[in-house]
């Protein structure tokens, strides 16, 4: 589509998205811009997500582990097919802000500093007459622009105790980290203007590394077995030469004081000097811990485990730890749902959930993410529009994490910049998909070498095919979907493929030239310097 073709019809979206607010199914009244809410948590895996259907779906809703989720879901809509075009923290930040990928906004991975100067949709929503908030983690080095106020986690940020940077100095808040995000939030909710419309982002730090969950969910699900995925024992076979030489295998490389809590008791002369999350803790909060942890840890010790047992032991400990977690992330999802209600803001909000990236629950044997494959690859995306998206929805279409600010920006009726590589979704939302919507999705993974020793990669996802390139050794991969969802044997050198490899490898380059991607000798390098 041509650029004055795709300007067209952005700017005349963002009208109808306008006249679309006129009343139907309980949503606006006739000229009120909708506010939004983006609810955004860090690293939360699709098979987490009661309203996804995974292998662990039964599981969830046995334990009723995401009733909020649930509840949103069913009152909107689900993106089956949503991507990230980075699975890395930062990049999917600046990515969601400013509609473009990776080589173009600057921040490629964890190293980058964010260039706060740049056009984002915050900006143009505060400029739009929007209220803008952002609360929790942000994890982009420098402040926040855009944002008439901002309390963000420095860095990775604590779960316990955190400490909070603002405009007016920093502080720490005593409480847990999900809690006081959804706390301030609120606060802010009931403090602004109520004559303008709101642009608000709350950024959960959780689920990510180390998972430690509240208090009150200690002990919760302490009974219990979790299903293993079916290939937590993966051996690698069948794929390119970078699936075996990660670093971030549960069995090899989880660590056991901080990761899986395998500690002395935090209440003993051993256990008081321990630093991190743990030496930020009250005594109440240790006894808490200790309550919950020593006997575990003391059983897990006598038991003498190895091998296999072993890293079963370890993917129990992890799982429960992520779920609880989770649990208290549904928690404040339901708090804002509840507040929102509560101030009559309901029926003129959107509100969208949705993670940086996905995440490893034991498939292939891992944690983390970065990998073009399926679990990390995958983001989640529920949205609750009334009036607009009609409850209980599926969509089927393919969106990147480049299309949430032109999308937020048809909402508000503005149109998109030319050079946002995203394009709005706001009429699939509407149940009118564009013959011409998107057939596939661009990746391209940069922190190489780094934490978790995961290669440089980039590729191609279509409805059926992926096809990924390992571009400094030259290695490739090619999964048929349909036959082989858990991608455990790449298809490339199969000669019955050979024609599906060479339409991707065009799809590829094509893609490559629409978001002007450098050549892989003059990309940037760590950090986001260019090379």
């Amino acid at each position: 589509m041509s650029t004055t073709r795709r300007d067209f019809l952005r700017t005349a979206g963002a009208g109808a998205a306008g006249l679309a607010l006129a009343g139907g199914r309980g949503g606006a009244q006739a000229g009120q811009r909708p506010n939004l809410v983006f609810i955004f948590s860090d690293d939360h895996s699709l098979a987490t997500i009661g309203p996804y259907r995974t292998w662990l779906q039964d599981f969830l809703r046995q334990h009723d582990l995401t009733p909020n989720l649930d509840r949103l879901a069913r009152e909107g809509g689900v993106f089956e097919n949503s991507y990230c075009g980075n699975s890395l923290c930062g990049p999917s930040r600046a990515t969601v802000l400013t509609g473009k990928h990776s080589h173009v906004n600057g921040f490629i991975d964890n190293r980058s500093r964010f260039d706060g100067s740049q056009w984002t949709v915050a900006k143009e929503l505060q400029a739009a007459g929007y209220q803008t908030m952002v609360c929790g983690k942000w994890h982009l080095v420098s402040d926040p622009t855009g944002f008439d106020r901002w309390e963000i986690l420095p860095g990775q940020g604590n779960y316990y105790n955190p400490d909070f940077i603002a405009p007016q100095g920093n502080l720490r808040r005593g409480g847990y980290v999900t809690d006081l995000i959804a706390d301030r939030c609120l606060a802010w909710l009931k403090e602004r203007d109520a004559s303008k419309p709101f642009f608000l982002m709350c950024h959960h730090k959780a689920p990510h590394r180390n998972w430690m969950p509240p208090e009150r969910y200690v002990k919760l699900l302490a009974d219990v077995t979790i299903p293993e995925p079916a290939n937590l024992f993966d051996d690698y076979e069948g794929r390119a030469t970078p699936a075996r030489r990660q670093e971030m295998e549960i069995a090899r490389h989880m660590n056991l004081p901080s990761d899986l809590k395998v500690t002395p008791p935090l209440g003993s002369p051993e256990g008081a000097n321990l630093k991190g999350e743990f030496g930020r803790m009250t005594p109440a909060q240790k006894t808490a811990w200790d309550a919950a942890y020593v006997p575990r840890n003391e059983a897990f010790r006598a038991a003498r485990l190895e091998g296999r047992e072993l890293t079963r032991w370890k993917y129990q400990a992890y799982m429960k730890d992520y779920l609880r977690c989770i649990k208290a992330v549904d928690d404040n999802v339901g708090k804002l749902l509840d507040g929102l209600r509560e101030l009559g803001l309901d029926r003129n909000t959107v509100v969208i959930y949705c993670s940086d990236q996905g995440f490893y629950m034991g498939e292939h044997g891992w944690f983390d993410k970065r990998w073009m494959y399926e679990e990390s690859l995958a983001m989640p995306f529920i949205i609750r529009w009334p009036g607009q998206v009609a409850p209980g929805t599926r969509f089927a279409p393919m969106i990147q994490n480049i299309d949430y600010a032109p999308t937020f920006l048809e909402m508000a009726g503005r149109p998109a910049p030319a050079d946002v590589q995203g394009r709005s979704f706001a009429p699939i939302l509407r149940g009118q998909t564009p013959a011409d919507w998107r057939r596939s999705i661009y990746y391209h993974y940069y922190e190489f070498p780094a934490e978790h020793q995961v290669a440089r990669q980039c590729g191609v996802r279509t409805a059926q095919h992926k096809l990924i390139h390992y571009y400094q050794t030259d290695e490739w991969e090619l999964f048929d979907l349909a036959k082989d969802p858990r991608e455990m044997r790449s298809v490339y050198a199969d000669p019955a493929y050979a024609t599906v490899v060479a339409g991707l490898k065009r799809e590829l380059e094509r893609l490559r030239t629409d978001y002007k991607c450098p050549p892989h000798d003059q990309e940037p390098r760590m950090g986001g310097r260019r090379g």
